[in-house]
C-alpha cells in the first residue's frame, strides 16, 4: 500500500496530475518557483525519487526526461483511505466515525459515488443493455440516501475507538 506523499512530492505530483500530460523537470520547477525558492536539482531529485517509487514513468525526450503519472490523484486518495481503514481493529466503527466527520459537500459526493455502485432498480436498463442480475425494489437515490444518512446518524452517536 502507498505511504502518504511528502509535502514536496505532493506539490510535484499535484502538477503532474493537474496537467495530465508528460512534463519536464524544468516545467515543474518554473511552476513551483512561483510559490517558493527551489533549485532545479531538488525538483530533479524529487521527480527521480517519484519514478523510483513507481508514482511516475519517464521517457527520454532529447536531453531531458518527460514524466507522466502512473495513476490518478483519486486512485492515490482511495489507496490511502483503504490503507487507513484496513488497519483499524474495528473497520465498521472507523467508517461510522469517518462518516460523522464529513461535511455536507462530502456526504453529497459519497451519495454520488454510491449511486455508481449500488445495483440498479429492477425496471432500469443499464447502459450496456444487459440484464440486471440482482435488482433492488427501491429507486437508487432512495437506497443511497438512506445508506449515507444511516452512516451519518450512526456516526453522530459513535464512540471513538479505544486507543485510537
Amino acid at each position: 500500500m502507498p505511504r502518504q506523499l511528502g509535502e514536496l512530492e505532493d506539490a510535484v505530483m499535484t502538477r503532474v496530475w493537474q496537467w495530465n500530460r508528460p512534463v519536464t523537470v524544468r516545467e515543474v520547477l518554473e511552476d513551483l518557483q512561483r510559490e517558493r525558492s527551489i533549485a532545479y536539482t531538488t525538483v530533479m531529485t524529487v521527480m527521480d525519487n517519484l519514478h523510483q517509487k513507481g508514482w511516475v514513468r519517464r521517457e527520454v525526450d532529447g536531453r531531458a526526461y518527460r514524466y507522466t503519472a502512473v495513476s490518478t490523484r483519486a486512485a492515490y486518495s482511495a489507496a490511502l483511505m483503504n490503507e487507513a481503514w484496513s488497519t483499524s481493529d474495528n473497520p465498521a466503527a472507523a467508517l461510522v466515525a469517518f462518516f460523522g466527520m464529513m461535511s455536507a459537500e462530502q456526504r453529497e459526493a459519497l451519495r454520488d459515488a454510491m449511486r455508481m455502485v449500488v445495483p440498479l432498480p429492477k425496471d432500469a436498463v443499464p447502459p450496456t443493455g444487459e440484464a440486471v442480475d440482482e435488482p433492488v425494489d427501491e429507486p437508487v437515490e432512495e437506497v443511497v440516501d438512506e445508506r449515507v444518512d444511516e452512516g451519518v446518524e450512526a456516526a453522530d452517536g459513535a464512540e471513538p475507538e479505544a486507543g485510537r
